[in-house]
């Protein structure tokens, strides 16, 4: 008798095992990619990297993320390449610590160059191919100090350059086709200042940690790039075709923005009537058809 109640315990702690493991399985991606972004950036905040460790494992989650996970196909109208090309952002979710979005970019659509104050940020292909260009800034403290690529870097006279511009090293200037890794870029290195040009529909899922926030000085600005050739004297310090001088410019990228952080999955969005979506998406490519028009 007691044998069979000591096997029914034991069959009872088998069957809650299995319901838990199940609830753990029933985790999708997204959710389990929040849980992960909740422990990695804690004890994070402006220019504090999480540990090599925590970005590891954020960075496992992401390589296993696909496009079906979030509901994304290139044939969707955010990915048309008949309209004007139209970027839009698909907030998952944003708080003080860390944000979760998805950049849409129909072919030939462009983030311009733009910079990631303090922040560490994932950053995923899920489908697509890109152009990325990056660069760091370069370290001007003293000229007659190598760099870690044994480079001197340039003299940090201020009469050296125009006003507004400052020497960086490109870090990076390729393509890159899903299923690449997940790239990561740091608050002084690993390329926090890139443009994305979308060679083909594009979806890229991004992970800021912190966001931006205009109230601490967390602005997102833009650049243009120009080689150090173009100014006299700079050239006998540096390689020339891997500096360049970046000068600030005070213009702002537009994106159709699109939040489903309250409460709205992604999946409930993307299964939004298409007839609402294509009447939305027909109003603003006339919005900016006539903007265009009016600028040209």
């Amino acid at each position: 008798m007691r044998i069979e109640e000591n096997r029914s315990d034991v069959k009872v702690k088998v069957s809650n095992e299995s319901k838990r493991k199940r609830r753990q399985k029933k985790v999708s991606p997204v959710q389990r990619l929040y849980n992960t972004c909740k422990e990695v950036f804690a004890d994070c905040g402006p220019d504090i990297v999480p540990s090599p460790e925590k970005i590891q494992t954020l960075v496992a989650v992401l390589d296993k993320i696909s496009q079906a996970d979030v509901d994304l196909r290139p044939n969707m109208l955010f990915f048309d390449g008949n309209r004007a090309p139209i970027i839009t952002y698909l907030q998952l979710h944003e708080c003080d610590k860390f944000s979760i979005g998805i950049f849409c970019l129909p072919p030939s659509s462009v983030i311009p160059l733009h910079n990631h104050p303090g922040m560490t940020v994932f950053s995923k292909l899920l489908f697509g191919t890109m152009h990325i260009k990056s660069y760091d800034w370069l370290d001007t403290k003293d000229k007659g100090d190598a760099n870690p690529d044994g480079v001197a870097p340039v003299a940090n006279h201020s009469n050296s350059y125009p006003d507004g511009l400052r020497p960086a090293k490109l870090k990076v200037n390729s393509e890159f086709t899903a299923h690449c890794s997940t790239s990561v870029l740091y608050p002084t290195d690993g390329g926090n200042m890139h443009c994305f040009t979308a060679k083909t529909a594009c979806a890229v899922l991004d992970v800021l940690g912190p966001p931006y926030c205009d109230p601490e000085g967390r602005h997102c600005q833009y650049y243009f790039d120009y080689p150090l050739t173009d100014f006299p004297g700079i050239a006998p310090f540096v390689t020339v075709d891997r500096f360049f001088s970046l000068a600030f410019h005070n213009f702002a990228c537009s994106f159709v923005y699109i939040s489903t952080s309250k409460g709205t999955h992604i999946e409930m969005l993307s299964r939004l009537s298409r007839r609402s979506f294509d009447l939305y998406t027909f109003f603003l490519d006339i919005y900016f058809r006539l903007r265009l028009h009016a600028l040209s």
